[in-house]
């Protein structure tokens, strides 16, 4: 039987949409899923935030009558502005190995991007850079992260054959916590610290809320990632989507912000306990049960590792040797609370400045991921 490609429209298709990794990754020990609730709310076609600046089709592929596969066309129109390029992303792209289930749905990604006159697919790349994006091509035999993509190995044959090629990499430590830090990292903080008149800043409740915390750091976010790969300089009112939400979750003693003398924000690094095995449980859903399992990474009894979500210096001041007392401060957090592993978020390959940070750390290179792209 031929493959029958539907565009989703209603919210019971969202649904299904959002749930076919679950049947392809069922048996999967690696796999980790999302939060069902926020990828409804992400992928919502009237209530997304992203939709303020974002033109998207999402559809489903089926084979002899069953769900087959997945994809969500998109065009940022701020990125294609910042980088004055014409480009149309996918993202959300799983099948099943059937080379014609992946290519009917690629075939519609690319419809989409001829018909608004787009030269360029890209991909895997979401809404914005707090999407997950990047296609694993290294380390399927790792357990995934809540906030990056885990796929099987021939997803990669399935795109390459269709004539993309590497656009960007991204690689992805598993960092070693030692339980005396080095002497030189106290050494060069105390001196950073005196030199530009810097301070450290525990976050509460209370600050977040009086002082519009979230706004704070997601101007530093726009600021000091502005010039990487593909990354969209977003409007603030995206703060609350993306910042306010994790800020509202997390244990704040895992939060490092350092502040200048105008208590203006210049680096912060926001780190959360891993809630790996507590999604894999939970199977990303809060009811019945699932939210008990992501309390209990979050705050009762933790796993092993940490996951380093954002970590940032703002650019008058990222040859000033601040992000010191980010590290300093995140991995005392870190041994205090006996965490024995952190695992970074994905950094540009070609980022050396980013990784040369954890240089005097016991690390490994835990996964690798891609950005294709193919010329329409």
């Amino acid at each position: 039987m031929s493959v029958l490609i539907k565009e989703v429209t209603t919210r019971r298709e969202l649904r299904e949409f959002v749930n076919f990794p679950e049947r392809l990754y069922k048996d999967n020990p690696y796999y980790v899923p999302p939060l069902v609730f926020d990828q409804m709310d992400t992928l919502d076609q009237k209530k997304g935030a992203a939709q303020e600046f974002c033109r998207s089709h999402l559809y489903l592929a089926y084979k002899d009558g069953k769900p087959a596969g997945r994809v969500a066309a998109i065009i940022n129109d701020l990125a294609n502005k910042q980088w004055n390029h014409k480009e149309v992303r996918f993202g959300w792209y799983d099948f099943i190995d059937d080379k014609e289930v992946s290519g009917a749905l690629m075939d519609k990604v690319e419809e989409f991007g001829r018909e608004n006159g787009m030269d360029a697919v890209v991909g895997p790349l979401g809404f914005t850079d707090f999407d997950p994006e990047g296609l694993l091509v290294e380390g399927y035999d790792r357990l995934s992260t809540m906030a990056l993509i885990y796929n099987y190995p021939y997803y990669v044959t399935h795109i390459e054959e269709m004539g993309f090629t590497k656009d960007a990499d991204w690689i992805e430590y598993k960092i070693d916590i030692p339980k005396k830090l080095p002497e030189k990292m106290e050494r060069v903080a105390a001196v950073i610290k005196e030199r530009t008149n810097v301070h450290l800043r525990q976050l509460t409740k209370k600050i977040i809320r009086e002082e519009d915390y979230a706004h704070k750091i997601f101007k530093v976010i726009n600021e000091c990632y502005k010039d990487l790969y593909n990354f969209t300089v977003l409007p603030t009112s995206m703060a609350d989507k993306y910042i306010g939400f994790y800020l509202s979750i997390l244990d704040l003693n895992y939060v490092s912000i350092v502040e200048n003398e105008n208590n203006e924000v210049v680096a912060f690094g926001i780190t959360m306990p891993s809630i790996a095995r507590a999604l894999q449980k939970s199977r990303g859903k809060l009811f019945p049960f699932g939210w008990w399992y992501l309390l209990k990474s979050l705050f009762i009894k933790r796993e092993e590792g940490v996951e380093m979500l954002l970590v940032g210096v703002r650019p008058d001041y990222q040859n000033s040797g601040v992000n010191s007392l980010v590290f300093l401060d995140m991995f005392k957090k870190y041994s205090d609370a006996k965490v024995k592993w952190a695992e970074t978020n994905a950094i540009l390959e070609d980022n050396l400045k980013n990784q040369r940070q954890f240089t005097d750390f016991d690390k490994e290179c835990k996964k690798r991921r891609r950005s294709y792209i193919k010329h329409l």
